[in-house]
């Protein structure tokens, strides 16, 4: 089997992880939140607001700030949503496993050798600045 088969077999291996599959069931559970949407579309349509009124030469500061104030206020209620909160901390546990294997896949590229590579919670991703994992 040659490398670019042997990645395949990684993907396959990553999207049979238990946090990946838990990730993609409570994105649809959120992505079918009809609530959660609708203010996911209020904060955008808020934020496309901001941009065009900061993007004026003669913006109005008042309408900013009651737009940022308004903003703030959804994403407060985007983020208490118990489907977007589930899918954060699904997202955190597969960011997790992820961070993990990309970290061991480029050290070993870098010649670390594979049994000891792994992620450090302080890795930048920039082995040039490191003081070192191993």
């Amino acid at each position: 089997m040659d490398i670019i088969e042997q990645a395949r077999e990684l993907g396959r291996a990553i999207q049979k992880e238990e946090s990946f599959i838990n990730l993609h069931k409570v994105q649809a559970k959120a992505d079918a939140d009809t609530e959660l949407q609708k203010y996911i579309g209020e904060f955008n349509l808020k934020r496309m607001q901001i941009n065009d009124e900061a993007s004026k030469k003669d913006r109005d500061q008042e309408k900013l700030t009651a737009l940022n104030k308004e903003m703030r206020e959804v994403y407060s209620r985007i983020m208490s949503n118990e489907n977007m909160l589930a899918y954060n901390e699904a997202k955190e546990a597969f960011d997790k496993v992820l961070n993990r294997v990309m970290a061991i896949v480029q050290q070993s590229a870098e010649g670390i050798d594979p049994e000891i590579a792994d992620y450090n919670e302080s890795c930048s991703g920039s082995c040039s600045t490191c003081g070192g994992c191993g």
